[in-house]
């Protein structure tokens, strides 16, 4: 059965824990596609050259390249030396994959899908062996119910984590709606029919009302 687990990690000891010691106020965030052989990293806080002078002094870094750039944080595509403590590579080997991770304050947040909770215990002693000892924040199994919780039937909710793991919520979207459909195997009208009985599916159960009370009521007349 499915399972998401949010984690916790300390970034001491991982290959970005020299970038958090010389650069305290650093954030980082995971790039959600990474077509490169590198991590896609978007880093902020600091001035650029400050973070520039972190990735040139730490030892863990083995190359990097500036991909991008959004107002007051650059997206860098980064490499860490064979003998460092990779975590996104060592949930890949978990055959699990990395919905979200950020980072600040010295601490990684990763929120990962695994196929098995066998999974996450793994990944976990594979953590503890390296001296990198995680926090489990939350873990829940993808089970029928949860769908149903939040008003969503099995098929819009896998069209939904389709959509975010192919960077369809992203800004700017990294897959066309007619990208994602051919994905899926379904026309583009039933596709953004799907989403949109999703997102009105969650929207009244997270707003906790019931159906009547989304229809809008009438303009005012002057």
């Amino acid at each position: 059965m499915t399972s998401i687990a949010d984690i916790e990690i300390p970034a001491e000891g991982t290959g970005a824990g020299e970038l958090f010691e010389a650069v305290p106020s650093l954030t980082c965030e995971m790039e959600r596609v990474i077509a490169s052989s590198g991590h896609g990293l978007w880093l902020s806080g600091p001035s650029q050259d400050a973070i520039e002078d972190a990735l040139d002094d730490a030892a863990a870094i083995g190359g990097y390249a500036l991909i991008n750039s959004d107002e007051d944080r650059w997206l860098y595509d980064i490499e860490f030396e064979p003998d460092t403590v990779d975590v996104f590579e060592l949930v890949i080997q978990e055959e699990g994959t990395v919905l979200s991770a950020s980072a600040s304050s010295g601490t990684w947040l990763l929120s990962i899908r695994f196929t098995d909770r066998e999974s996450v215990s793994s990944l976990y002693d594979r953590l503890d062996e390296e001296g990198v000892v995680p926090t489990i924040v939350r873990l829940f199994d993808l089970a029928e119910e949860s769908h149903s919780q939040c008003g969503l039937t099995a098929r819009q909710y896998e069209t939904l984590v389709a959509a975010i793991d192919h960077g369809y919520f992203e800004i700017p979207r990294e897959v066309s709606m007619q990208e994602l459909s051919e994905e899926l195997g379904i026309s583009h009208q039933a596709l953004s029919e799907r989403l949109r009985r999703a997102y009105r599916a969650l929207v009244t159960s997270e707003l906790n009302v019931s159906e009547d009370e989304t229809v809008a009521p009438p303009m005012p007349s002057d």
